[in-house]
């Protein structure tokens, strides 16, 4: 990609939901806080928690896509700033991760201790969390499945949004047993979720910040493919990365037979790259022999 030379992405189309999310969960948090501190409901301020993480990490996603779309004014971001989106999307692993462990000490510590709770505040709170929660799913779900940045936030509403329905839970079985053992019972429960959640995305982010093939192609079978196309000998120094989510980024060198045309094998590899992988952006060298990379130290 040379410099200006930009492209359309997922991140970008989808920044008004994110923008409305951010509105919605931003206008709650301090609500639930405030009555999770006074309620003494360790669901309740575990949930608010996950809520802050919430306001944090869909605000830099909003940044990201900002970013992502700058243009660059210093001439040496040749691949752009899309990368933005994924640094976003690792700040959001960091703090689900730190939420969850928050939770899981103050659970810990509470046990021996006697718990007083306001369960039909906690309940109350809870529901109206829910109906943000699910308002603001619904918003970014339409562009969880192109956007690694919209699906950070998306999984973090997710673990927000299970944080709801373990407050309401617990604020019943309090209500019903008198037990404040529940609350905490549930708030452990809820942060073991988001734990889990957050590596799983941490394992996406690291995928593409190692520059791993795209999720769905295997780089023997790409490379197969280039190499039966009419007038390929052979493939070598076949790479393929993932930029941003919708991005995906090959570049390999085709050697050609001595009677192909060497602008027809570029146009069929391309092609074969675009319709079969979906790799828009390919950088493809034809050589007559593969001689000139043998010296190659890398």
């Amino acid at each position: 990609m040379g410099v200006g030379h930009g492209h359309g992405h997922a991140g970008g189309r989808h920044r008004w939901r994110l923008a409305v999310a951010f509105g919605l969960v931003a206008s709650f948090f301090g609500v639930e806080l405030a009555v999770g501190w006074w309620s003494g409901s360790l669901a309740l301020l575990s949930d608010a928690g996950h809520m802050a993480a919430d306001v944090v990490a869909l605000g830099a996603a909003l940044a990201a896509t900002r970013i992502a779309t700058m243009k660059d004014r210093t001439g040496r971001k040749t691949f752009g700033s899309y990368r933005a989106e994924v640094f976003a999307s690792g700040l959001t692993v960091l703090l689900m991760l730190g939420a969850g462990a928050y939770v899981a000490f103050e659970g810990i510590s509470r046990i021996g201790e006697a718990v007083h709770l306001e369960s039909g505040a906690v309940m109350v709170v809870g529901v109206i969390g829910l109906l943000i929660n699910v308002a603001a799913l619904l918003l970014l779900k339409g562009g969880a499945g192109e956007s690694i940045n919209v699906k950070g936030a998306y999984l973090e509403v997710v673990a927000d949004t299970v944080g709801s329905v373990g407050v309401i839970a617990a604020g019943a079985m309090v209500a019903l047993t008198g037990s404040a053992w529940w609350d905490t019972g549930i708030a452990m429960a809820i942060a073991l979720f988001v734990i889990v959640r957050a590596v799983m995305l941490g394992r996406e982010v690291l995928t593409v910040l190692g520059q791993h093939a795209p999720a769905g192609m295997t780089p023997a079978e790409v490379e197969a493919a280039l190499d039966g196309l009419d007038g390929v000998e052979e493939v070598h120094d076949l790479h393929l990365w993932t930029l941003t989510s919708g991005m995906n980024v090959a570049t390999a060198h085709l050697v050609a037979s001595p009677s192909a045309d060497p602008a027809a094998v570029l146009t069929s590899a391309q092609a074969a790259l675009r319709n079969r992988y979906g790799v828009e952006h390919a950088t493809l060298q034809i050589e007559s022999d593969a001689t000139a990379c043998n010296e190659v130290s890398w």
